[in-house]
């Protein structure tokens, strides 16, 4: 079973909200609404998934994912794949939804898995660097410099007047903003900083990716010791209305 998180971003507010929830077990894909989707007035049903209390199965991906995907015939697919840093057989639709996100310039949605606790206890996340397009300008050139392996530093930014749970991406010598951490992450991030500590919550350079659009320019990657009491993804707003 695959399983993905739909994030909805308040227009009005700007803040984030998990809306859904889709699965696929290999044969069917599932998407059932939680109850993120109820949080705010601003929030309409997606076009013929009107009802929020029903279970919509599909044997092939809806539209409403199935459209962030880059088309497989597009003669750019195979460079993309490398700039997810995927392996042979990994570009099923989830994998590749979970990679980029599904993130569009003219919506408001994301999508994201859920962490599991891996085989050696920890947490594990890739994501990729956000908002570099509103860094100064110097600041892709130092993107650009880094190496894979590389460490980054998080620094959460509780004045930012956009949202005060921002947690921006930063190296260490020269020190420089490079980026922020997807929003719908910053609060397992700041979470694990508070309970395992600065010095056992790490985020490296995976990749970065010079001739990517600038959504896949910098791939990090999060690891940090597994809380006992850590559950992710299992807050009031992700349980489903069906």
């Amino acid at each position: 079973m695959k399983v993905l998180h739909l994030a909805w971003r308040d227009p009005k507010g700007r803040t984030w909200f998990p809306v859904g929830r889709l699965s696929f077990d290999g044969k069917v894909y599932r998407f059932v609404y939680t109850r993120g989707a109820k949080q705010s007035p601003n929030f309409l049903p997606f076009a013929r998934m009107e009802d929020l209390t029903t279970i919509y199965e599909s044997d092939e991906l809806f539209p409403l994912f199935a459209n962030r995907l880059l088309s497989k015939k597009r003669p750019e697919y195979q460079e993309f794949l490398q700039w997810l840093n995927t392996r042979p057989g990994e570009d099923d639709p989830l994998t590749v939804l979970a990679r980029t996100e599904g993130i569009r310039e003219t919506d408001l949605l994301a999508v994201f898995p859920c962490p599991e606790r891996g085989a050696d206890n920890k947490y594990h996340m890739q994501f990729f660097s956000h908002a570099l397009r509103y860094l100064l300008p110097e600041a892709i050139p130092r993107i650009h410099n880094l190496s894979p392996g590389e460490q980054l530093y998080l620094m959460p930014d509780p004045q930012n007047r956009h949202d005060p749970y921002a947690v921006a991406l930063r190296t260490d010598d020269p020190v420089a903003l490079v980026g922020y951490c997807p929003r719908y992450l910053a609060g397992d991030f700041l979470y694990l900083l508070k309970e395992d500590g600065p010095e056992n919550t790490r985020v490296v350079v995976e990749q970065v990716n010079q001739d990517a659009p600038i959504q896949l320019r910098l791939l990090c990657n999060m690891t940090a010791d597994w809380p006992e009491n850590f559950r992710p993804c299992s807050g009031e707003f992700y349980e489903p209305l069906a």
